[in-house]
């Protein structure tokens, strides 16, 4: 079944069950992830999605999918302008 796309961009949903269970769709790039942090890059922008145990079972980039298992603390988006920027924290802001 393939995606339908609006206006050139993939559609992006989540899914999360008991959470426990994560599934993401319209993922452009996994920047990091680790058993208590995984950090994408959605068409929606940037999702941290912080827990504890996180596993990723299933990542198909050419898709946008992503399934994650663990348990499910919070879920973020921030705007990817932010996460090219490095040191425009408090010391960054200092060093300029």
């Amino acid at each position: 079944m393939e995606e339908k796309r609006i206006d050139g961009h993939r559609n992006h949903s989540i899914i999360l069950e008991n959470r426990e269970k994560l599934n993401v769709s319209g993922v452009e790039h996994v920047n990091s992830f680790n058993s208590e942090t995984v950090i994408l890059e959605t068409v929606a922008g940037v999702l941290t999605i912080k827990g504890g145990e996180l596993d990723v079972n299933k990542l198909n980039i050419e898709d946008g999918n992503i399934s994650i298992r663990g348990t499910i603390y919070s879920l973020n988006y921030s705007d990817r302008q932010g996460m090219g920027e490095r040191g425009t924290g408090f010391l960054g802001k200092m060093f300029k």
